[in-house]
C-alpha cells in the first residue's frame, strides 16, 4: 500500500529534532483533541487483556480469545499502540522510561513477528499519557519514544499524538493528565479513553515485578491465546518494613513520580504491593514450582483461569 506523502510539521513543543522516518499527519492535533473529548468508558473483564506497567502484549483479529487490550494508571508514563494495518496485528505497552532504546525495538519485533507475510498496509502508533509534570519526566518520555521510533528502519505512522503538555489540565496551578487510561478494539482498531477494574490475573505479582525493578517483558502468547506471567525473580525490595511504617502522605511523596496527579487507588495500590514483595521477598520456587510459568487462558465466559500443569 502506497504512504501518504505528509509534511511533517515542526515539533517545537519539545523541540525536538525534525523526524524523518515517522510521518506525522497534519490532522494529529485534531485527534488529540477529539480523544481527550471522550467520555472514560468502563472496560469489563470478558475479552480484556490488561496490560500493566512495563508489559507489552500483542495479537492480531484472528485472537478468538482476546478482542480489546487496555492499559490505565498512566501518569507521567506513555501508553503505546503499534498496530500493522494489513493484517490487523495490535501491541500494547505502557512504558515509564526505564529502558526505552531497548523497549521501542521489541515492541517494532513484536509486530513483525505478526506482520512477515503481509502484502499491504503500514505500522501505525499511537502515543497516549503524560501531563506537563514539575519534574519534565512526562516530556523526557515523549522525547525518547520519538526518538527510538524514528531510528527504526521501518517507515513508520504517528497517527495519533496525544502526550506530555497534549495531555494536559491546569487546576489551582496544578497539573493532571486529562487521559490516564486507553483501551484499543483488536477487531475495529477503535482506540478509546477507558478506565478498568479488573487488572489481573496475577495483578499484585505482575505488579510485584515491576516495582522490584523487571525489565519490559511480552506477557501474551496469540498463537496459543495463554497469557504467560515468569518465572521471574527480584531481590528483596530495599527497606521494605520502612516504607510499610510510612503515612500515605510518605508513600505518595517518595514513591511516585507525580504525587499530585495520581489516581485515588494508587497508595492502597504501592502498599499491597510492598506487602507481597515482603512475603515473598525471593518468589522463584514459592511462586513459579518447577521454575514453570503461570498459564492462563480465557474461559467460555471470556474470564482468565488458570491452567493447571499438565492441561
Amino acid at each position: 500500500m502506497p504512504c501518504d506523502s505528509t509534511a511533517i510539521p515542526s515539533l517545537s513543543l519539545w523541540a525536538a529534532p525534525r523526524l524523518s522516518g515517522l510521518r506525522i499527519p497534519a490532522d494529529s492535533a485534531e485527534r488529540a483533541r477529539l480523544l481527550r473529548g471522550q467520555s472514560v468508558q468502563q472496560v469489563g473483564p470478558q475479552g480484556l487483556l490488561y496490560v500493566q506497567q512495563r508489559e507489552l502484549a500483542v495479537t492480531s483479529p484472528k485472537d478468538g480469545s482476546v478482542s480489546i487490550l487496555g492499559s490505565d494508571d498512566a501518569t507521567t508514563c506513555h501508553i503505546v499502540v503499534l498496530r500493522h494495518t494489513g493484517n490487523g496485528a495490535t501491541c500494547l505497552t505502557h512504558c515509564d522510561g526505564s529502558d526505552t532504546k531497548a523497549e521501542v525495538p521489541l515492541i517494532m519485533n513484536s509486530i513483525k513477528s505478526f506482520s512477515e507475510h503481509a502484502e499491504c498496509g503500514r505500522l501505525e502508533v499511537h502515543l497516549v499519557g503524560g501531563f506537563s509534570d514539575d519534574r519534565q519526566l512526562s516530556q523526557k518520555l515523549t522525547h525518547q519514544l520519538l526518538s527510538e521510533f524514528d531510528k527504526q528502519d521501518d517507515d513508520i505512522h504517528l497517527v495519533t499524538l496525544c502526550v506530555t503538555e497534549l495531555n494536559d489540565r491546569e487546576e489551582n496551578e496544578n497539573h493532571f493528565p486529562i487521559i490516564y487510561g486507553i483501551a484499543v478494539n483488536i477487531k475495529t482498531a477503535e482506540i478509546y479513553r477507558a478506565s478498568f477494574q479488573d487488572r489481573g490475573p496475577e495483578e499484585q505479582l505482575r505488579a510485584a515485578r515491576a516495582l522490584a525493578g523487571g525489565p519490559m517483558i511480552s506477557i501474551y502468547d496469540a498463537k496459543t491465546e495463554q497469557l504467560r506471567i515468569g518465572p521471574c525473580s527480584w531481590t528483596p525490595f530495599p527497606h521494605v518494613d520502612f516504607w510499610l511504617q510510612q503515612d500515605d502522605k510518605q508513600i505518595l511523596e517518595n514513591l511516585s513520580t507525580s504525587p499530585l496527579a495520581e489516581p485515588p487507588h494508587f497508595v492502597d495500590h504501592i502498599r499491597s504491593t510492598l506487602m507481597f514483595l515482603k512475603k515473598f521477598p525471593s518468589p522463584e520456587n514459592i511462586l513459579f514450582p518447577g521454575n514453570k510459568a503461570l498459564l492462563y487462558r480465557k474461559n467460555k465466559d471470556g474470564l482468565w483461569e488458570k491452567i493447571s500443569p499438565g492441561n
